[in-house]
Parts: C-alpha cells; structure tokens; sequence
C-alpha cells in the first residue's frame, strides 16, 4: 500500500507497518453494486438516520478521512470535495473501486461475518476473488436461530435440539461465533446458563410471534443466553460487539464491565472472549484483558469514524491490556473505502505512537516491532488458529 499515511520521521514500528500483511479479525463484506447517493451516505454513518445528502455525510471526521486518504485511489487530489469524489466512485463503479482499496488495504486474511443484510453484500468468495485474500466466516449466532425460525421447521419442544444441529453445521465452515446480545437486550444480562424449561417457554413464545409477525427477530434474553452457552460448547472464540453502533442498541447498557460474571464463567471453560470495537469503553476493554486470561479486544469501527483523532482511541487500548490481547479489525461493512481506512489509519495511528515511544527512550525498536507484529497478525494467529 501507499507510504503517504507515514509520519515524518520515520520510526521502526511505521516502518514494520508499511510492510506488514494484516490479518483483519472482525469485517463485513462489501456492496456489489454502484450506491445510490443515499444509499453512500446511509453507509458512511453509524446512525440509521440517513443525512440529507453526500455532502452532509462527508462533513464528519470518517468523511475528510474519506476525502484525504481515498480520494488519491481514485485518482482525484487529497481533499477532494464531496460531490467530486461520489461522482467519481459511480464512473469507476462498484467492481473496480472494491478490488482498488480492498488490495490496496494490505489485509492479507480477512475474518468475514455476513451476518448482516448478507444478501446485499459480498460473500467470503467473493471478498476473496476481489481482494486476493485468505478469508474465513464467522457466525452470528443470532442469525442462525433466525433463520431456524424463518424456516418454520422448528417448535418449542424441538428448538434446542434444532439450534445444536444447525449451529452444527454451520460450525463447520466457520472460525469463531459471534453475538450481538449488546443489541437485543444489552450486555446487563444474567449469564447463568438457562434451565432448558426456560428455553422451550422462551422459544414458544418466540416462535409463536414469529408466525404471527413473519418476522423472525430474537430479542428474548433467555433465548440470547442460550445461543450464547450453545456456541460455549463447540470451544471456539465468541466475538461480542461492544460499545458505539448503530440507535438499535442502548449504548449504556453496551459496556463490556457489565459481562464479569460472564467473562469469569467462561474463563474457566477456556473460551475466548472477544471484546469487539469496544469504542467508547476501549479503557474498560482494556482492564478486562488485564484482569482476565480469556480477554481480548480491538478498536476497530472506530478507527474508522474517529479519522484523524485515532491514534487517541489506539492509544488508549494500549494502556492496560497486554499486547498479547489487543487485535486488529475494521468491521468494515458495505463501503470498501472503510476496509482502506481501517487499514491505514491503523497503521498511522499505531506507527504514530510507538515511534514516538522508541524515539523518548521509553520503548526499544525491538519491543515496539513485537507489539507491530502481534497485533498486527500474531495474536488472531495463536487465539484463531490461523496458519501462516
């Protein structure tokens, strides 16, 4: 990728990141076809209140970082105006824009959740036909049960059952799960697992509305417990998202402390728990991974939205938690500009500060390129199982 991100002068750790092939531990797909103007500002923003235009969804820090770091792969100047730069996306079109800041990322192995409005998106095939990257599937464990439910070939007596074999399945193709629990009833949960008494009420009450509705949404939070105690038993990493995202969710209720219990239970099992994007609790996030041998996190998402004040949110993570436990991600989803993004702004805002760092005399080059290296790639290596 393009050295231009580098800050003057350069370190060892920008250095090292220029070079690195990153292996990006939480990301999306992205859209197949042209956006309309709309549809483009609705994906440049967290918020499913869509701005009124272009324009005005350009004119926030992801969007000058849009302009400042993107603009340049389009072949237009920095700063491109807003306008401009829409246009100029449309007359490329969606294939060669995609297959442009997707190579251009340096993510050589992307861990691909589709999970979400998967059918307006790219699959793990087709990331990997446009990006030339390795690409693994994570599941979402809400998806599935709703799926099981959209299906209708599930009852309440057999929905136990029918979740373990679906879940099955889909395990086989995947390298971790994932629960957006945060968002259907917030992280304040009981975590004991429940009784399956419980879960057959939970499910015929859900699964009746289902019927009624035809919509198979799961938010009953003894149904979400048990997605979650079900993907416990298979012992592969559980992504949580956590923190900033989109109205759905009640961001006070999204703070990672609020899983102790949780986190204890499955330290104990040796489950992974993955504390993703975590922005605003990235500190919490942090004491966590201290505090517990299961805990990880990343910043992604937020490196994104934050644009140039990142390296404050890649600073903060890096004040408690291990190097060991802190990984990359963009959680990326729809626009390939936020795949870039959360690449380059990654590998500014980290070689930023531990070049600082070694140029103080508070770190060696020697720790510092070891910090570029396992988060970078080494630590999703070793939690997923990754081979080099």
């Amino acid at each position: 990728m393009s050295t231009d991100w580098i800050v003057s002068p350069v370190g060892p750790a920008s250095e090292a990141l220029a070079q690195i092939s990153l292996i990006d531990h939480h990301v999306h797909g992205v859209v197949r076809e042209n956006p309309s103007a709309e549809f483009f500002a609705g994906m440049i923003t967290e918020s499913d209140r869509t701005p009124p235009s272009v324009v005005a969804a350009l004119n926030t820090q992801v969007g000058f970082a849009v302009r400042r770091w993107c603009a340049p792969l389009l072949e237009l100047p920095k700063h491109a105006d807003a306008e401009t730069y829409f246009e100029r996306r449309l007359e490329l079109g969606a294939s060669e824009v995609n297959r442009r800041f997707l190579q251009a990322s340096g993510i050589g192995h992307f861990l691909i959740e589709t999970g979400y409005r998967g059918d307006e998106i790219h699959g793990p095939s087709g990331m990997a036909e446009i990006s030339g990257a390795k690409v693994s599937q994570v599941v979402r464990l809400e998806t599935v049960a709703e799926e099981l439910a959209s299906s209708g070939a599930s009852s309440a007596s057999t929905f136990i059952d029918d979740f373990a074999n679906l879940l099955t399945k889909k395990s086989s193709d995947s390298i971790a799960f994932k629960s957006i629990v945060a968002y259907r009833s917030g992280l304040d949960f009981d975590p004991a697992k429940p009784e399956a008494s419980q879960v057959r009420q939970a499910a015929s009450k859900w699964l009746t509305e289902v019927e009624q509705s035809g919509k198979a949404r799961i938010d009953d939070p003894v149904l979400l417990r048990h997605l979650i105690w079900q993907a416990v038993e298979f012992k592969k990493p559980i992504q949580f998202h956590i923190g900033y995202g989109d109205p759905d969710l009640n961001l006070h209720k999204c703070d990672p402390l609020l899983m102790t219990e949780l986190i204890r239970s499955l330290e104990g099992l040796e489950i992974p728990v993955m504390l993703l994007h975590t922005y605003p609790y990235q500190r919490n996030a942090g004491y966590l991974a201290q505090m517990f041998r299961n805990v990880y996190l990343d910043v992604g998402l937020a490196i994104n939205y934050v644009g140039a004040r990142s390296p404050a949110i890649i600073a903060e993570s890096l004040e408690l938690a291990p190097f060991s436990k802190i990984l990359f991600s963009s959680d990326a989803w729809g626009l390939s500009e936020l795949t870039y993004l959360g690449a380059l702004l990654y590998r500014r805002g980290l070689g930023e500060l531990l070049d600082s760092w070694v140029a103080r005399g508070d770190w060696s080059a020697a720790d510092a390129l070891g910090v570029v290296e396992s988060i970078s790639r080494g630590n999703a290596e070793q939690i997923y199982g990754l081979a080099r």
